[in-house]
């Protein structure tokens, strides 16, 4: 029954304004301003607590220590056996400009799911010269077509391989014979100097 006198019932006065305020903070909610600062401040405690489970979660074993190969050359068919995988304890070798590295200390570069994981266990001589690792050959590459500028890269990646691994040997042309490797040329893990039949990338060979 209403109240005589046209008064309004008790408690009506709050309600009302309850609600209006409750519309007003819905209608501030609906504002993209507003929705763009809930959306970033939810982003940032996601973060936070993402770093938080990173920190309390156990750090990844650690790969054993592999042993240091022994100093011998290697024909493209030996040599794509080492690509990171089970099959060869995960030790991964390249070679550039016809010398070997073991760049296993470098796998998340080279190894599986690396960025250049397409050379591993292949010649990248080619494919660092152009910048590109796509469609790097199996077939033996004499690298005569190369420009002169394309040569003097590969010979800069070379030198910073050489900086960077550990030499093995060399990547054996068809037909050519291993050498034999003292223990002293195994212990030193330099790289020899550059074979006199190299090509040197200013013409084509016959």
């Amino acid at each position: 029954m209403a109240a005589e006198g046209g008064e309004e019932p008790a408690g009506a006065a709050p309600a009302a304004e309850t609600g209006g305020l409750w519309e007003a903070f819905c209608a501030e909610l609906q504002s993209p301003a507003n929705i763009l600062l809930i959306c970033a401040c939810l982003y940032i405690v996601y973060k936070l607590w993402v770093r938080q489970r990173e920190e309390r979660a156990p750090p990844p074993p650690a790969e054993p220590q592999l042993p240091p190969l022994k100093r011998q050359d290697f024909t493209l068919e030996q040599l794509k056996v080492y690509d990171g995988t089970e099959q060869c304890d995960g030790r991964v070798l390249v070679a550039v400009n016809y010398k070997v590295f073991d760049v296993t200390r470098g796998k998340r570069f080279y190894g599986p799911g690396g960025p250049y994981a397409a050379f591993a266990g292949k010649d990248a001589s080619r494919g660092l010269a152009t910048f590109s690792v796509e469609g790097v050959d199996d077939r033996f590459d004499d690298l005569s077509d190369l420009t002169p500028m394309q040569m003097e890269s590969v010979r800069e990646w070379e030198a910073q391989f050489t900086d960077r691994y550990v030499y093995v040997g060399k990547l054996l042309k068809p037909g050519e014979r291993p050498s034999e490797y003292t223990d002293d040329e195994e212990a030193s893990g330099t790289a020899d100097s550059p074979r006199p039949d190299q090509p040197s990338g200013d013409k084509k060979t016959d």
